[in-house]
């Protein structure tokens, strides 16, 4: 089975509150029914109280309209163009951002392009083309009809951060420079690529808060992971973060013009805000590099954590770390989802926080204080000379909050055949794993999770009212091997390629573990959507997520579970609606059962998060998803937006 979707695995692992629907008779205008954030509420709920479609009629739905909004150009050199955006609905109109940062505009209900702003950025260096979304701000005391009473806020991959009339598309004049301000100022010299935005900033009162990516992987004093806020109206910054411990100086002062200490943790997904608190939730990556932290000197004290910040000052309020010292690249990937938790002493401000190494974890949202037990427990210990691993990490008690296996042995090997099976218990008998936490080795090391992670960005969905968590995980293994820095460099010289972690003693080989045929060498279900109980704390169900239709040829059309990218959203009426699998369908889910309602054809592979919308009483409810696939993933790639709707 040489088919290029399983080979493409190769590659992917090189790269990488709720609105309330008024009712129909109501004479109030309706407008509770559109998706004002990029998951839904700035609480990250992924939750809509429509119900026009539900379980008895979803089966009905069909194609309503559909936009093109351009593919990526073809440039040199290793590039990912993923359509991986959430379009967002707020004012009547639709935006959406393509994965070269064009921003457009459309009518909701036909899909009409109203405007578009390409802000041509620099391709050059570019390792990843995509952005998710973009942001929506009205400033309540605009006179009607001024320019930029409404904006649209984006950050881009080349490092800027640009301002939109909602309206029409127009840059701000107001705003920064010309409607942009310059992300790069104060970061120092660094190669194009290696800081950029792909995850739509967040608004509390009048700061809007912005991360950024940073190439944590290729040496040791990457650029700073900044979090900083600016003024809505100017652009003009009002406090920056620099993730460094307590009591070290964040700042700086260098002859290239570098203002903060390099190499600390960056937030590269989606953040979240609790706007009555005035806090910001800040999910943070590693500090550089991922796979070797002997030369960190102490600054992973934010690394892989969940921290609040005081939106008005950029103070740090609490933080919670998921891994201590990570080396395994296991960043907090997904946006903290808000809400509310019943309790018999009352309802709690709750967050739950998805994590690559498949671990959720609900935390008090004032305090950062773990809501349901959480304990350290030892972890495998011998490593590389020079790295010393944590004694232990932070484990959820609840079984149900575990969503990857403890560990795999030779007979969790698995093939199409007894052939392919047989080599790839070869390959896990010449592997370092002792379970979760392994650390890096020179002989090998048998990684599962991944660094992609059994949780990643599409994060989790809560109908709070059910009190039903919904989230989509993955589980394929991959091999990492640390290489001696001479060794590497000179096989890196002659084209091989290597994670390179300049600056440190070793670079690093990493590849997906598969057959000969190409498929995972761990036992499927290779991806699953699970709905969790938090009353009970319980699994309702679980059940795989997508099949090999789009990876493997006929007639090895599985139903065995696929990786997935994306996430999910509910539903008052009882769906769950999700793209992300690694075949060309958008899917809907009974949320008592888990049971799968309906699959609607797509054109290309919807690798990003649906959403919801119904603007008018009297008007229908759309799902819409973009399509546009993912390259390293083997998923068709295209640039479409698919919108569904019920029939007339």
């Amino acid at each position: 089975m040489n088919h290029r979707g399983w080979r493409a695995f190769t590659l992917a692992f090189f790269l990488l509150g709720a609105c309330a629907e008024r009712p129909e008779n109501g004479s109030e205008p309706f407008s509770d029914g559109e998706w004002p954030h990029y998951g839904q509420s700035q609480a990250g709920l992924r939750y809509s109280a429509l119900t026009q479609i539900t379980p008895a009629n979803v089966g009905d739905l069909e194609i309503a309209w559909m936009y093109h909004i351009g593919q990526a150009p073809k440039v040199e050199g290793m590039m990912l163009p993923a359509l991986e955006a959430t379009p967002i609905v707020a004012d009547g109109r639709m935006f959406l951002c393509s994965s070269v940062n064009k921003v457009v505009a459309l009518d909701p209900e036909t899909g009409r392009e109203l405007w578009s702003h390409d802000p041509k950025i620099k391709l050059d260096g570019q390792a990843l083309l995509n952005c998710r979304g973009v942001t929506y701000y009205r400033d309540a005391a605009a006179p009607a009809g001024a320019a930029c009473a409404a904006r649209i806020f984006m950050g881009t991959q080349d490092a800027r951060l640009l301002a939109l009339d909602a309206a029409t598309g127009t840059p701000c004049a107001d705003f920064g420079v010309g409607g942009e301000v310059d992300l790069a100022s104060g970061r120092g010299e660094f190669k194009p690529g290696e800081y950029g935005v792909s995850s739509p900033p967040v608004i509390v009162g009048r700061n809007l808060i912005i991360g950024g990516r940073v190439a944590d992987n290729v040496r040791l004093d990457i650029p700073a992971g900044l979090i900083r806020a600016f003024d809505v109206d100017t652009g003009t910054l009002v406090w920056a973060w620099n993730p460094v411990p307590p009591g070290r100086p964040e700042k700086i002062a260098t002859e290239t013009g570098e203002l903060y200490v390099s190499g600390t943790a960056n937030s590269w997904t989606v953040m979240s805000a609790d706007v009555e608190r005035g806090l910001v939730y800040v999910p943070t990556g590693n500090t550089s590099p991922d796979f070797f932290g002997g030369l960190r000197d102490g600054l992973d004290y934010y690394s892989s954590s969940v921290v609040a910040l005081d939106a008005a000052t950029g103070q740090v309020v609490w933080h919670f770390q998921t891994v201590h010292h990570d080396i395994w690249d296991y960043d907090v990937p997904a946006q903290p989802v808000l809400f509310d938790l019943p309790t018999p002493a009352g309802t709690v401000p709750a967050l739950a926080q998805p994590t690559k190494q498949g671990h959720l974890f609900v935390l008090n949202r004032v305090t950062g204080k773990p809501l349901f037990p959480v304990e350290e427990r030892p972890v495998p210990q011998t490593a590389v000379a020079g790295e010393t691993p944590a004694p232990t990490q932070p484990f959820p008690v609840d079984e149900a909050f575990v969503l990857r296996p403890d560990r795999v042995t030779e007979d969790d090997m698995w093939g199409f055949t007894p052939w392919d099976r047989g080599k790839c218990r070869e390959q896990f008998r010449g592997l370092r794993h002792e379970g979760i936490f392994t650390p890096p080795s020179l002989e090998g090391t048998l990684q599962l999770p991944s660094f992609m992670g059994a949780l990643n960005w599409g994060s989790a969905a809560i109908d709070e009212a059910r009190g039903v968590l919904v989230i989509n995980r993955n589980n394929v293994a991959t091999t990492i091997r640390l290489i001696p820095r001479e060794d590497a460099d000179a096989r890196m010289a002659e084209g091989e390629f290597m994670i390179p972690q300049h600056k440190t003693p070793y670079a690093l080989q990493m590849e997906p573990m598969l057959s000969p045929l190409g498929a995972p060498c761990n036992r499927p279900p290779w991806g699953a959507l699970v709905a969790i109980d938090l009353k009970s704390r319980k699994r309702l169900w679980e059940v795989p997520l997508g099949t090999t239709r789009d990876l493997a040829p006929f007639p090895l059309w599985f139903e065995l579970g696929v990786p997935n990218i994306g996430g999910p959203v509910i539903t008052a009426s009882g769906l769950v609606f999700i793209g992300a699998a690694t075949d060309n369908y958008l899917r809907a889910f009974d949320l008592r059962s888990g049971k799968l309602l309906w699959k609607g054809r797509l054109p290309a592979g919807p690798q990003a998060t649906p959403m919801t919308y119904r603007l008018r009483p009297d008007g229908k409810q759309f799902v819409v998803i973009a399509a546009g696939g993912h390259k390293y993933l083997g998923t068709t790639v295209g640039d479409s937006l698919v919108a569904y709707a019920l029939p007339d």
